[in-house]
């Protein structure tokens, strides 16, 4: 056998782009670094990719030890298949330069049937493409398989005191959409094999295909014509309309026509750009402002979402929270007080409770609760007042103390060039107060504090755990001092 041309990987990345595919193969060590959030993702996948096997215990892992060693994967699976063996993990089998890893096959009274395990809560149009290579593969290679099936999370199950894995996955026979276009997969085999024989990169540009259904790992190289301060650096544009403009030769903030017509707050934000002009819209602030009740509770939440559920009560993907802080003051002029509380990273503990407990304590019952987008920290609220009941009266007192400072921002009342369309604190914070920003943080934003909080839960050497964590901390503490700091300046 010769070097293999096509994996299932790949085969998706060449419906996606062509000239995805083509780097892929051929320019590897072109792609862009790994994100912690798409490892993250990856592990996740991985993660519950191994739970799914506990549906058909009993298996066999026949996965290749190497990557290079999957001829010798195939014969096992072959002989697993040959010695009666029903339940094989990671089923690797290979047909004319073509190999895909099946994550389950196993054989029942009615026949072979592959299970496709996937993280997500649905079944999409890519999984029916990634389970329609699998089944075109593998009877190719003669094994008679009698049904296809995607096995994703259910979304809609509630963990009690056990994980029930037959209530946490949902599998989705496939078979009909596989068998419909298993032509369309042999043709487009073919074409991508004869693409791949080319000696010269695909001729294909930017578009909607860059990040549908999965961010091209060579945007890096594709993208790296697009200037700074671009049509795709406008905010609340869909992107679908930016590449319309972009096709038209509108591709700087400065190709727009001086009198061009955009909505208000794409127009404020181009036309800041333009004349390097700020917004500041002193009656309306001024009376946002005068509406803080003292004493004032600047809080942020931090949160972290377990495509497992950890806890009881708790359902897949939901937002845990695990740790909030509190800059307190009590009148106008009176010193700044902290509060926090980071949780335990343990299994057998649910960071809810010590959570809203701590936190009914420390907000007292008057005065106003002041939050960055209070849409995130109210239903956090919400939701534990729904999983937790008897939370339920203190959880509405303070939802109903709740204000948001996002507003002057969000609404344009205060803009600068600096901001870029961004009203996020981490856009706000360093217009308003040029001597802070996130900068100097080893944990600068939610996504990474909800990965490393995670990690936690299964770090064994004390002294990364307490870097962490004092990490996490140090970053909570800044979102709320942040507050502060843009609160004082509206004033």
């Amino acid at each position: 056998m010769g070097k293999l041309t096509l994996s299932k990987s790949s085969f998706i990345k060449g419906l996606q782009c062509q000239k995805y595919l083509y780097l892929y193969k051929h320019h590897y060590d072109w792609q862009d670094p790994i994100s912690d959030r798409q490892q993250a993702i990856f592990n996740k996948g991985h993660d519950v990719g191994f739970l799914a096997q506990k549906l058909f215990p009993g298996g066999i892992d026949s996965s290749p030890s190497k990557p290079s060693f999957y001829a010798q994967a195939a014969k096992k699976t072959k002989k697993l298949i040959e010695s009666g063996q029903t339940t094989i993990y990671e089923a690797v089998f290979i047909n004319d330069d073509v190999v895909v890893i099946a994550d389950i096959l196993t054989k029942d009274s009615e026949g072979w049937k592959i299970y496709e395990v996937k993280s997500s809560t649905s079944v999409s149009q890519t999984h029916i493409y990634d389970a329609s290579i699998q089944y075109y593969v593998i009877t190719k290679c003669g094994l008679d398989l009698k049904d296809a099936f995607i096995t994703h999370i259910n979304n809609q199950y509630i963990r009690e005191d056990e994980l029930d894995i037959h209530q946490f996955f949902n599998s989705e026979s496939v078979l009909e959409d596989v068998l419909t276009i298993q032509d369309f997969v042999e043709d487009e085999i073919q074409n991508q094999k004869a693409l791949l024989k080319s000696t010269e990169i695909p001729n294909v540009d930017i578009g909607l295909h860059c990040s549908d259904p999965y961010q091209c790992a060579f945007k890096g190289y594709c993208w790296k014509h697009i200037p700074e301060n671009s049509v795709f650096d406008i905010k609340l544009m869909h992107l679908s309309k930016k590449f319309e403009f972009y096709y038209d030769d509108i591709i700087s903030m400065d190709d727009f026509p001086d009198n061009y017509i955009l909505p208000q707050k794409q127009a404020i934000q181009l036309h800041s750009y333009k004349t390097s002009e700020s917004i500041i819209e002193k009656e309306k602030i001024q009376e946002f402002i005068s509406e803080f009740k003292y004493p004032l509770y600047f809080m942020d939440f931090e949160s972290f979402q377990p495509a497992v559920p950890l806890y009881r009560n708790s359902k897949p993907y939901q937002q845990i929270p695990l740790q909030y802080s509190i800059h307190f003051q009590h009148e106008p002029d009176s010193e700044i007080q902290h509060f926090e509380i980071l949780a335990e990273a343990d299994l057998n503990i649910d960071p809810r409770i010590g959570f809203i407990e701590g936190l009914i304590k420390d907000l007292g019952t008057e005065g106003d609760i002041v939050v960055y987008n209070k849409a995130f920290e109210m239903t956090r609220l919400k939701e534990i007042a729904r999983d937790f009941w008897e939370y339920s009266d203190s959880v509405n007192s303070i939802n109903e103390r709740i204000v948001d400072l996002m507003i002057p921002f969000q609404r344009k009342w205060y803009y600068t060039p600096e901001m870029k369309g961004s009203y996020s604190i981490k856009a706000v914070l360093p217009a308003l107060v040029p001597e802070m920003n996130y900068d100097d943080l080893e944990i600068a934003e939610g996504m990474m504090a909800s990965l490393q909080f995670e990690s936690l839960m299964y770090e064994k050497e004390a002294d990364i755990i307490y870097k962490t964590r004092n990490d996490l901390l140090k970053y909570c503490e800044m979102d709320t001092l942040a507050m502060v700091k843009i609160y004082e300046s509206l004033k």
